[in-house]
């Protein structure tokens, strides 16, 4: 799904339970491309993480704490979507990796993780998913599979173990997430 939010546009990854809109959702992740700075939407009841995946930086002002910036080096970015939140663009648009949950739904992690040679990844018992930024990988899960840059992979709690052996170095997203109820 793609729509229009504010200053760019989002792709939806998935969505929990499938079809939810932006009201309904236990789990969401998505891409999006922000053109310019502004305030971002708010979400009541729902925790956000935001990685940039693509361009210079975002740096953001939330209610209640100091000022952060987040670029495509540093950490993934953990904060509530119900606070007043407003962003500034550092050097132009960025493309930026959102997860978000609804509280008392469901809870979540997202790894960013320089994968060069292969590496082990252990699911917990919640759905994670598989996103490799800027680089190929193969991903046995025990099925073998082939991921490019930015496809995902989504895999639930009965795979113990995932493989997953990079063609180059390369970053990959894990995000894992649990459901509550």
């Amino acid at each position: 799904m793609r729509c229009n939010m504010g200053g760019g546009t989002t792709t939806e990854i998935a969505v929990v339970p499938d079809g939810a809109g932006l009201d309904d959702f236990d789990w969401r992740v998505s891409m999006a491309r922000v053109e310019g700075g502004g305030p971002f939407s708010g979400f009541a009841g729902v925790d956000r993480t935001l990685a940039v995946l693509e361009g210079e930086g975002i740096i953001l002002d939330i209610a209640g704490r100091p000022r952060a910036e987040v670029t495509g080096a540093s950490a993934p970015l953990s904060f509530p979507a119900d606070v007043a939140t407003t962003a500034a663009l550092i050097s132009g648009p960025i493309t930026d990796l959102n997860v978000m949950t609804r509280r008392g739904r469901a809870t979540h992690t997202v790894e960013r993780l320089m994968v060069s040679a292969p590496t082990d990844i252990r699911p917990t018992t919640a759905t994670t998913l598989i996103l490799p930024l800027d680089g190929e990988v193969g991903v046995t899960d025990p099925t073998p599979s082939r991921l490019g840059p930015r496809d995902t992979l989504m895999i639930g709690p009965d795979v113990a173990q995932l493989h997953v052996e990079p063609v180059r170095p390369t970053t990959v997203f894990v995000i894992r997430i649990a459901s509550l109820g």
